[in-house]
């Protein structure tokens, strides 16, 4: 999703983003949640990696690619940030990527707006695009995206890419819905939910019997639901947990299945079951988020026109996945 970020000067640095009182409500809300310090060192800073962005969005942690991969949508770009390096461009133009992934072969899954398609990039560089239309009509405009085990693509197909005219080329949607979309192994591509006036982050719980997807239209609940997953087909949707301020944006979990929100006033952690248990607070809205880094325990967090990182004690459970999958 998309909001106007502040415009500040340009350049690269990497510096405390977080001033003692934020700490200090850091450090408080850690001693108030058993749950959040097994997470997160009341003393962790997240620094900044990077400020000259609009939007940031679609983190992911891809070795094979050299570092983290992220969007900036509205400049029309790819990222990458280099494990102890800076930041470079990776794919100018980008027809306004937003949500990647990376498959169990190491190459990157990105969700573009402009093009309104699913592409992955090859080991040589070439792009091949995955999904571009269903039943006739073009999609929306892919927004975010996970790769299952079992190599199915899940993605979500909202409108803000063919609404907003900074990220895309506006026009009138081809689908009777927005929609929660599964492309299978083989090619084919299904609707697995239809439920949503906008749907946005996706994240599959460690086992993959669950899958968490965002809703953020302005017409709905700010909340996340969770489905059941079985055989490539979703049910038993229910709500799973409501934001207060924004609305849920990107989504992760970790590898004991709390789940990670990107939400107007930062991050906004859940356990398993849940139940809130933690914040880590931003300046201005979090976009989307992942684990990486050399042990998978790095948190990176688009924020605006910034990427920022800090250090947890867990890794992430797509992360974790990754050696498990074909």
């Amino acid at each position: 999703m998309t909001e106007s970020p502040s415009t500040t000067r340009r350049g690269i640095a990497r510096r405390p983003l977080l001033g003692l009182a934020l700490l200090g409500a850091l450090a408080s809300r850690a001693r108030a949640a058993d749950d959040l310090s097994a997470v997160l060192d009341p003393s962790a800073r997240p620094e900044t990696l990077y400020d000259e962005g609009e939007w940031c969005e679609g983190p992911v942690w891809a070795p094979s690619l050299g570092g983290l991969i992220f969007s900036d949508v509205r400049r029309n770009r790819m990222m990458l940030i280099r494990e102890g390096g800076g930041a470079e461009v990776f794919r100018e133009p980008s027809n306004n990527a937003n949500g990647n992934a990376v498959d169990g072969q190491g190459r990157l899954i990105t969700c573009e707006h402009r093009t309104s398609r699913i592409v992955r990039r090859e080991t040589d560089g070439a792009i091949t695009v995955l999904a571009d239309r269903y039943e006739g009509g073009r999609l929306n405009a892919p927004n975010d995206v996970v790769v299952a085990r079992d190599s199915a693509i899940w993605f979500t197909d909202p409108t803000f890419g063919i609404d907003q005219p900074k990220e895309g080329k506006p026009r009138a949607s081809e689908q009777n819905g927005r929609y929660v979309f599964r492309l299978a192994p083989d090619g084919t591509l299904a609707v697995a939910s239809a439920s949503f006036v906008q749907p946005n982050g996706l994240a599959f719980s460690p086992d993959e019997r669950i899958l968490y997807v965002c809703e953020s239209g302005e017409t709905a609940a700010s909340e996340i639901r969770a489905f059941d997953v079985a055989d490539g087909k979703l049910s038993n949707e229910r709500v799973f947990a409501r934001v207060a301020k924004g609305v849920p944006d990107g989504v992760k979990v970790d590898t004991d299945g709390r789940v990670y929100a990107g939400t107007g006033d930062g991050v906004r952690i859940w356990s398993a079951d849940g139940r809130p248990v933690g914040h880590i607070p931003t300046e201005g809205p979090c976009a989307n988020l992942a684990f990486g880094g050399p042990d998978g325990r790095r948190l990176f967090l688009c924020a605006g026109k910034r990427v920022l990182a800090v250090e947890t004690k867990l890794r992430g459970a797509a992360i974790a996945s990754e050696g498990s999958r074909p």
